[in-house]
């Protein structure tokens, strides 16, 4: 089958992003082929390809992908010719009309769940799921903090720590991405453009601070992290779309009252075929149940993905971001 893919033979910025026609052999034994419908995309994506997360070179590029099964190899028993499928990795090479698959990394897509919303969800959701169910562990009326509440995990942790029973700020650049973030369950929002993150977190929880802090920004929000978090609170930093945090005193976290710090990663918590399985279920039935509405604020064609990138790093993007293949 002919197949365009990205890959990378330079870490840098989007434009390093390259197009090949390639063959795509039959499906090997335990393999699926999967046609790609809708694309997502994702900071992980912009860490490998500025080389903040390490990759052999050339690479390919792009975990979160939907389609439909177009073959399958030896041995698969789990799927046939015609499934929807989605995947979130851990393998890298999404960004593709369509790829070859282990079957063990694909998941059956419920009537309920458009593709579109597969692509943009799956990762997100299931980071989601885990972060607030499993890692911080989120009580019914526990205030917490969740910076960039208007982006595309943002808006899901709103809605999920909403649902829990959270008392949620979130924090925002512009007052488009407030409305957003309130729209989604954000009984406050800051404007961190021009207010002070940590003093407005005091003032809103009468000096208290937070019980957990969700940060996906990293070393640009750490500091305000600190500073918001209350006594024996838990700052779980989740994402680099900033910088990675580096150099970290510990005694800082004693001088914040105590402090827990985590940096989770999404495989670690669905590394083991049950978790996986019974993550994903959980997202399936948060979003068909109307609980956790997803938002795509903008689509691509899938071959301008160097431009959704760059807009991503801008932060000129809201919700998620789907991309959509051309058939070659």
């Amino acid at each position: 089958m002919k197949a365009r893919h990205a890959l990378i033979t330079r870490t840098g910025g989007p434009e390093v992003i390259e197009w090949h026609d390639i063959d795509l052999p039959a499906p090997g034994a335990g393999e699926v082929l999967v046609q790609h419908t809708a694309v997502g995309l994702n900071f992980i994506d912009t860490y490998f390809r500025r080389g903040i997360y390490p990759m052999e070179l050339p690479g390919a590029l792009g975990v979160e992908a939907a389609g439909r099964v177009s073959a399958i190899g030896a041995g698969v028993t789990t799927l046939a010719p015609g499934d929807r499928v989605a995947t979130f990795g851990p393998g890298r090479g999404a960004y593709a009309t369509a790829r070859n698959y282990p079957a063990g990394v694909l998941f059956k897509l419920p009537d309920a769940i458009d593709d579109a919303t597969a692509a943009a969800a799956l990762l997100k959701g299931c980071t989601v799921e885990f972060l607030v169910e499993r890692c911080g562990k989120v009580q019914d009326g526990w205030p917490v903090l969740v910076h960039a509440a208007a982006g595309g995990v943002g808006l899901l942790l709103v809605q999920w720590l909403k649902h829990v029973g959270a008392a949620v700020i979130g924090t925002v650049s512009t007052e488009a991405k407030a409305e957003l973030a309130r729209a989604a369950g954000a009984d406050h929002v800051i404007d961190y453009s021009h207010e002070d993150v940590a003093a407005r977190v005091r003032e809103l929880t009468g000096g208290a601070g937070v019980r957990v802090t969700f940060d996906g920004v990293g070393m640009a929000t750490w500091d305000a992290s600190l500073k918001s978090t209350g006594q024996r609170g838990l700052v779980i930093s989740y994402g680099n779309a900033d910088a990675p945090v580096t150099g970290i005193n510990l005694a800082a976290l004693a001088g914040a009252g105590s402090l827990f710090t985590t940096r989770p990663t999404l495989f670690d918590y669905y590394a083991d075929p049950a978790e996986h399985e019974a993550g994903a279920a959980r997202v399936w039935s948060m979003i068909a149940s109307g609980k956790v509405k997803v938002t795509i604020g903008q689509t691509y064609a899938l071959e301008n993905v160097a431009q959704a990138h760059a807009d991503l790093q801008a932060r000129k993007t809201s919700g998620s971001t789907v991309l959509v293949p051309t058939a070659v």
